[in-house]
């Protein structure tokens, strides 16, 4: 049984707590959004470089996820962000955008993009280690 994208979200309490919205999971690709609250801004009042590096990590996975319905989980290995420019302020959405570029039997390599609209913010790449569903287990 495969999980829906949605719920991979709910799976995972601190993406609720975030606030993370699911919007596309297909082919290699994926897309997660989030409305930038007081709550995710640093001591500067912009988002909080934690909110950027899960937004990217998240999608990535997703990404890599959607290639393999039987994956039970994605691991992130390895995680390299490169921070652009301020991702935003209260009020204001983030994008978030990964793509698998390489997959092998159990690992997957993706890279990621955040935009706050037309500003691209940071960019992230990954490797990730799928773990297989176990017939007759439950979970995301």
């Amino acid at each position: 049984m495969t999980s829906s994208p949605q719920t991979l979200i709910d799976a995972i309490p601190f993406l609720q707590d975030l606030g993370i919205e699911f919007i596309n999971m297909e082919q290699g690709c994926a897309e997660v959004a989030l409305e930038l609250l007081p709550r995710h801004m640093n001591s500067w009042q912009v988002a909080h470089g934690g909110v950027t590096m899960s937004m990217l990590d998240i999608v990535m996975s997703m990404a890599g996820r959607s290639l393999d319905p039987n994956a039970r989980a994605g691991v992130t290995i390895e995680m390299k962000t490169s921070f652009l420019q301020p991702a935003g302020k209260s009020g204001e959405r983030l994008l978030a955008k990964g793509r698998a570029v390489h997959r092998s039997t159990t690992m997957c390599f993706c890279n990621g993009e955040l935009w706050n609209g037309d500003r691209l913010v940071a960019q992230a790449t990954g490797t990730f280690k799928y773990l297989k569903r176990i017939a007759g287990a439950d979970g995301p």
